[in-house]
């Protein structure tokens, strides 16, 4: 990991890692040398088409890939030291006490037998020892702390709304007080003030717990509305990262520009969408040189054979042979 980006303060760190997926006989790499750092308190955007990487990414992270992936590299440290990412039964006494994942779908997630509290209440018993009333009173204090009444944690899971649904899965994911909470699109199956909602609880329990957020998201603006940072992923790999206000004020890689123009502006409505042309690129047979290539408006002949590194430019990286021509250029010109 550069050294920038490696910090004493940092609570998570990335390093190098990489996850291939085994599928009818091939083995397929879905991330590749990722790297990045999260601290105390702050809340990173994992961007991107779908297959880009990130939910890999983030499972990788929770030990909670599935049986079919592997980490063939890299490493993860939690407050310096290395999670058992590989190991399932190592990496248990980690799992939902320092790192936590809220899923989409909280109907899915949910087991629909079972009353709220109850499902609430199991991993204070199981992770934090408590006796049975203890676990219960947990519980009801954390259906407080996501905004819903105690006495409804007594509802089976299709007694409650998609976004009381969501609370709870946000209440279930902070039972074991972890420092750093993942969301997979935790908003996606919501409408957009039910969004607006959850996405306002998680930036107030951030504050008031000193939460650490990873949100996966294909969303640009729930990134605008709720991260300090922003990474661009794409076929597996960070193509882009940076503050929110560096990244929407000036985007350096043409793919995060072009995610950034398909974002529809209501206080323009002269704007232009543009979609972003081509498809995503197979896993089976990925282009060469920078994956984006085929689908780059601006590509030059080293994009195709060459895939550029990521380099450090002010607070972020990017990895694009037309940004590091440009400072190729700029560094001759005062030469």
């Amino acid at each position: 990991m550069t050294g920038s980006l490696q910090d004493k303060a940092s609570l998570l760190e990335v390093d190098g890692l990489s996850v291939e997926y085994r599928l009818n006989g091939l083995s397929l790499r879905a991330i590749d040398d990722v790297s990045f750092a999260l601290r105390a308190g702050e809340a990173i955007g994992l961007v991107g088409e779908s297959g880009s990487g990130k939910t890999t990414t983030a499972m990788a992270i929770a030990g909670l890939l599935s049986p079919n992936a592997r980490v063939s590299s890299g490493e993860v440290r939690y407050r310096g030291e290395r999670l058992p990412i590989d190991d399932d039964a190592a990496m248990r006494p980690h799992r939902w006490s320092e790192t936590s994942v809220v899923f989409q779908g909280a109907m899915n997630a949910l087991n629909p037998v079972h009353r709220i509290i109850k499902q609430i209440a199991e991993p204070c018993r199981l992770k934090l020892g408590m006796s049975r009333g203890g676990a219960t009173a947990r519980a009801r204090e954390l259906l407080e702390l996501v905004g819903i009444p105690a006495d409804r944690g007594f509802a089976y899971p299709h007694e409650l709304s998609g976004g009381m649904r969501q609370r709870v899965m946000i209440a279930m994911a902070l039972a074991c007080r972890p420092s750093i909470v993942i969301g997979d699109e935790p908003t996606t199956a919501l409408d957009v003030i039910i969004q607006a909602q959850i996405l306002k609880l998680l930036g107030e329990l951030r504050s008031q717990l000193n939460l650490a957020v990873i949100l996966i998201t294909h969303d640009l603006s729930v990134v605008a509305e709720a991260c300090d940072r922003v990474m661009i992923m794409y076929a597996g790999r960070i193509v882009e990262d940076g503050t929110v206000a560096e990244i929407f004020a000036q985007p350096k890689h043409p793919y995060t520009k072009l995610l950034i123009d398909s974002i529809p502006n209501p206080a323009n409505g002269k704007k232009m969408i543009r979609p972003i042309p081509g498809d995503p690129p197979n896993l089976v047979n990925r282009p060469s040189g920078c994956a984006f290539h085929p689908r780059c408006p601006s590509a030059i002949g080293i994009c195709a054979t060459e895939f550029p590194s990521l380099d450090e430019f002010g607070q972020g990286r990017v990895a694009c042979h037309l940004h590091r021509s440009s400072q190729e250029d700029k560094v001759a010109a005062h030469a």
